[in-house]
């Protein structure tokens, strides 16, 4: 999931539990305008460190515990992180959400843009 500076989701994507976070991220960047891009260390991996440089943003991803060259990060920019985890707790609101009662990705994600979509007009 993206969102904006004040937490408001911009898009998302959904996956399989079994597919990995990072691959899922150039899609979500593709053409959205920022400056910094936050992320945690699941999404630290080179393609995608290259690719946010492409659009002359910053990358605050923390390292990953194994990652031989470390890069650094801004950690007062880092703590911003918090909104994109408040935004999943705004949309866990929505007990369709939280309980996925939807039986179908479909649904589900109908239910998701949804419930995206009212926490925007508020």
């Amino acid at each position: 999931m993206a969102v904006r500076g004040l937490g408001s989701p911009v898009r998302f994507v959904l996956t399989g539990g079994q597919r990995g976070d990072c691959p899922q991220a150039h899609g979500l960047i593709e053409g959205l305008p920022a400056d910094v891009f936050i992320a945690d260390a699941a999404y630290d991996a080179d393609p995608l460190r290259e690719a946010i440089a492409e659009k002359d943003a910053i990358a605050v991803i923390p390292n990953n515990p194994s990652r031989a060259t470390k890069h650094p990060f801004d950690r007062h920019l880092y703590a911003q992180r918090h909104l994109i985890e408040c935004c999943f707790s705004r949309l866990k609101q929505f007990r369709r959400v939280a309980t996925r009662y939807e039986k179908t990705a479909r649904n589900y994600l109908a239910v998701v843009t949804l419930a995206a979509t009212i926490l925007w007009l508020r």
